[in-house]
């Protein structure tokens, strides 16, 4: 459940600097356009922007930190418990075995 959330995210930060990029084009492409409505939009869609992209480095830090706490977390583990990890290889690898078997 974990692997598939985390792929979820990674999937979500993508799609979001999709529109990011997306959107500063757009931006680019109407610098040119006259009227002050359609400065003001720009100018606020800019603003909107510029704070996506603060998120989502934010996002991708605090990312990150728990993916390296998980992994350190993980690597004391073993250490502290190497054979009880053992014991568990050992049985999943029976009941690989005994399910293999019996096809």
């Amino acid at each position: 459940m974990t692997q598939l959330t985390a792929v979820n995210k990674d999937k979500l930060m993508s799609d979001l600097r999709v529109v990011v990029a997306d959107a500063e084009e757009l931006l680019r492409m109407t610098a040119d356009q006259a009227g002050e409505g359609a400065a003001e939009l720009r100018n606020r869609v800019q603003a909107r922007l510029n704070q996506a992209k603060v998120d989502l480095v934010r996002l991708q830090e605090a990312a990150v930190v728990r993916a390296k706490e998980a992994g350190h977390a993980t690597d004391e583990f073993v250490h502290d418990n190497p054979w009880k990890l053992i014991g568990i290889a050992a049985a999943v690898g029976l009941v690989v075995g005994l399910l293999i078997s019996r096809r």
